[in-house]
C-alpha cells in the first residue's frame, strides 16, 4: 500500500508513528509543511520536517514534542550574553548541527528536497519525507498591535506572541510562486491512499495545498481521502489551531473543518467520539464520517486511530 501523508509539525509527527505501527509494511510518503521554516542565526530552520524526522527516527524531546531529547542550551546562553537575539527560539545544541548541515547543504546549491533526503540518511524515518516545495515559503500573520497593524513571521506569533492576538488574515508568503518539490506530484499520482493528520489546517497543511499544483493533483489522483480532525469538542487538541481558523473564517468545530476542506477534496473524515453529533452534517455535504476515540494518548491509541482512517479509505474505495 503507498500512503501520502500532508504532514505539519507534532501532531503529524505522532500521527506518523501510529501510522507506522498500524501499516508496517507500508510504502508511506510525507509531504512536509514548510511555511513554518524560518531563518535565524545565520541558518536555515526547518521546524516542521524535523520534528516529523526527529519523532520517526528516535531523537525528539517526547515531553515538548519538538528539538532534541537530552538537549542542552549553552549556544543559545552565549547568544544572549551578546545580545544576539532572538531568545524566545529555543534552538538547542544538538539542533543547531542539523540546521548548520542543512544550511552549509543549500549554500552550496543543493535543494531543500535533496538536504532533507542527505539528512533523513542519518535518522532512517521508515518514511519517504519531503518538503512541499524547494521554492521559500513563509506563513506570516496580520495582527493589531497598539492599534496598528502589522506582519509578523508565523513562528513569532505562535512561540513569542503565544498567538495572545487575534489573527486578522494568514498569509502563506510566496506559495503562489512556488512549486512542489520533486517527487510530490508523482508521490500523490502513485497513491492508494492519501491521509490528512491532526495537523493544523491552516498553517500546516492549508499551507502545502496552498502551493499550486497539490491540490489539484490531490482532488485527481482518484484515490480515497480521508481526514482526522484536529479539533475534539470545539476546541484544539494541541496548540492554537482556532485562533488562525478565526482569521480565515471557519468555526473551531469538527464539522467546520471537513467543510473548510470540503467534498472535492475529502472522501472521508474521522471525529471524536464526543464529536458524534457532527457525523451527519459531514455526511451531508458528501464526505463520508465515523465517529471514533481521537486523542493521541499513546501509539497504541494513535496506531488505532490510524487503522481506522485506512479502513474508512477502504470503505469509500468499496
Amino acid at each position: 500500500m503507498r500512503i501520502v501523508v500532508l504532514a505539519g509539525g507534532i501532531g503529524g509527527a505522532r500521527f506518523l508513528r501510529g501510522l507506522k505501527k498500524a501499516a508496517p509494511d507500508a510504502d508511506v510518503t510525507v509531504i512536509g509543511n514548510t511555511g513554518d521554516d524560518i531563518h535565524l542565526f545565520g541558518l536555515k530552520v526547518c521546524p516542521d520536517l524535523d520534528t516529523v524526522m526527529y519523532t520517526l527516527g528516535g531523537g525528539i524531546d517526547e515531553e515538548r514534542g519538538w528539538g532534541r531529547a537530552e538537549e542542552t542550551f549553552q549556544v543559545k546562553a552565549e547568544l544572549a550574553a551578546y545580545g544576539v537575539g532572538p531568545e524566545w527560539f529555543g534552538l538547542g545544541d544538538r539542533d543547531f548541527a542539523t540546521h548548520i548541515v542543512r544550511t552549509q547543504m543549500l549554500g552550496a546549491g543543493y535543494p531543500l528536497s535533496a538536504v532533507t533526503e542527505a539528512l533523513c540518511a542519518r535518522w532512517k524515518p521508515g518514511v519517504r519525507l519531503l518538503p512541499m516545495s524547494d521554492d521559500r515559503v513563509e506563513t506570516h500573520v496580520a495582527v493589531d498591535v497598539d492599534g496598528e497593524r502589522k506582519a509578523v513571521h508565523f513562528q513569532e506569533y505562535w512561540v513569542k506572541m503565544r498567538a495572545s492576538v487575534d489573527a486578522q488574515a494568514i498569509v502563506p508568503v510566496g506559495a503562489d510562486q512556488a512549486k512542489p518539490a520533486p517527487g510530490v506530484l508523482e508521490a500523490i499520482a502513485a497513491s492508494d491512499v492519501i491521509l490528512f493528520p491532526p495537523s493544523n489546517p491552516v498553517v500546516s497543511i492549508g499551507t502545502i495545498l496552498a502551493v499550486p499544483g497539490i491540490r489539484e493533483a490531490i482532488a485527481e489522483a482518484g484515490v480515497p481521502v480521508v481526514g482526522l480532525s484536529p479539533i475534539v469538542g470545539d476546541a484544539p487538541v494541541r496548540g492554537m489551531a482556532d485562533k488562525v481558523l478565526a482569521a480565515i473564517g471557519v468555526e473551531s468545530t469538527a464539522a467546520a473543518v471537513a467543510l473548510h476542506y470540503g467534498s472535492g477534496l475529502l472522501d472521508g473524515w474521522l471525529v471524536d467520539t464526543v464529536d458524534a453529533g457532527a457525523v451527519p452534517e459531514v455526511e451531508s455535504a458528501g464526505i463520508r464520517s465515523r465517529a471514533i476515540p481521537l486523542m493521541m494518548t499513546d501509539v497504541d491509541a494513535t496506531a488505532a486511530m490510524a487503522r481506522e482512517a485506512l479502513a474508512l479509505a477502504e470503505e469509500v474505495r468499496a
